[in-house]
C-alpha cells in the first residue's frame, strides 16, 4: 500500500490489478481503478493493464510460492489461463528459481508494450539506511554470529535459494528457501530452544530491484520474538522496512536489535 499512498500524494493516477488472497482490499480505496486477479491469469492482467493504457507497471507485495508449488492438484486449484500456460511451458529458462520465472513474466508484459519498474524509483524512502535502529545493542557474540551468517546469506542469495539465514554460536540453525523468511525464523525457534539466535537477511549480490527485494517489518519482528530469537540484521539500502517507526517501536518493546549493514 506504501507505493499506492506515495503515488496518490504525487497526483500520479494509478491502476491496480490485486492477486486474490495475497493483496489487501484496502488498496481498491487508495488507487484509480481496481480489479481482482487470480496469481496465474497473466494473461487477463496484461489484457486489463492495456485496457486501461498502463505503460509503466511496478510490482508489489507477496506471492508465497510455497502455496502455489504445493498446491494438490496445482493446475486445476490455481486455474492458468492460456497464456501463462504458453509462459510456462514455451518460454525457455534453466530452473523454476523466483528470478527465472519473474524475468520470464517481465519479458512477457515488455511483449505487450509495458514496462516493469522499480517501486522504489518513486518511494526510495523505504529502503534502510545504514545503522543500529534500534535501542539494544548487540553483545559480542551476537556481532560474530552476524558476520558468519552474513555471508552463508550472500551466498543463499546468489544461488537464489533464499534470503534469509538463522545462526547461534557461528550454527546454522535454519536457512530460508521456498516457505520464506517468517516460516525460517519459527523453524530455527523448534531447533534453537535455548533463544538468543540472530536472523540475517540480504538482498542476491546482482539484486533486481524491480522484483523480490528483501522486505521486513511488524510481521518478522513478532515471529522473531515468538521464535526467541534476539537480533535481525538487514543489508542497507537493498532492504525496504515496512512501517518504520511501528517496527522499530515494537522491537524496542520485545529487546531485539535490528542493525543495518
Amino acid at each position: 500500500m506504501a507505493f499506492a499512498l506515495k503515488a496518490r500524494s504525487m497526483g500520479i493516477p494509478v491502476v491496480c490489478v490485486g492477486l486474490r488472497n495475497a493483496a489487501s482490499p484496502e488498496l481498491a480505496g487508495l488507487v484509480e481503478r481496481f480489479h481482482w486477479c487470480r496469481v496465474a491469469a497473466l494473461g487477463r492482467m496484461i489484457r486489463l493493464f492495456k485496457s486501461e493504457g498502463v505503460e509503466r507497471l511496478v510490482m508489489a507485495g507477496k506471492v508465497v510460492k510455497s502455496d502455489i508449488m504445493n498446491a494438490p492438484w496445482r493446475v486445476f486449484s490455481i486455474l492458468p489461463d492460456w497464456r501463462t500456460v504458453r509462459v510456462w511451458y514455451s518460454r525457455r529458462r534453466r530452473d523454476n528459481r523466483d528470478d527465472s520465472i519473474l524475468l520470464a513474466v517481465v519479458d512477457e508484459f515488455a511483449a505487450d508494450g509495458i514496462r516493469i519498474e522499480s517501486a522504489l524509483d518513486l518511494c526510495p524512502e523505504l529502503l534502510v539506511p545504514t545503522g543500529l535502529l534500534t535501542r539494544r545493542k548487540l553483545n559480542a557474540r551476537e556481532e560474530a554470529d552476524v558476520s558468519f551468517a552474513w555471508e552463508l546469506a550472500r551466498e543463499m542469495g546468489r544461488l537464489d535459494v533464499g534470503q534469509s539465514v538463522a545462526v547461534k554460536e557461528r550454527a546454522v540453525r535454519a536457512v530460508e528457501a521456498i516457505e520464506g523468511t517468517d516460516q525460517a525464523i519459527a523453524r530455527a525457534g523448534t531447533l534453537c530452544r535455548s533463544g538468543g539466535f540472530v536472523v540475517v537477511k540480504v538482498a542476491k549480490p546482482h539484486q533486481d530491484m524491480r522484483f523480490d527485494v528483501p522486505t521486513v517489518g511488524c510481521l518478522t519482528v513478532e515471529t522473531l520474538h515468538r521464535a526467541g530469537g534476539s537480533v535481525l540484521a538487514i543489508e542497507a539500502g537493498k532492504t525496504i522496512l515496512l512501517d518504520r517507526e511501528e517496527t522499530i517501536a515494537l522491537a524496542d518493546r520485545y529487546g531485539i536489535s535490528i542493525a543495518a549493514l
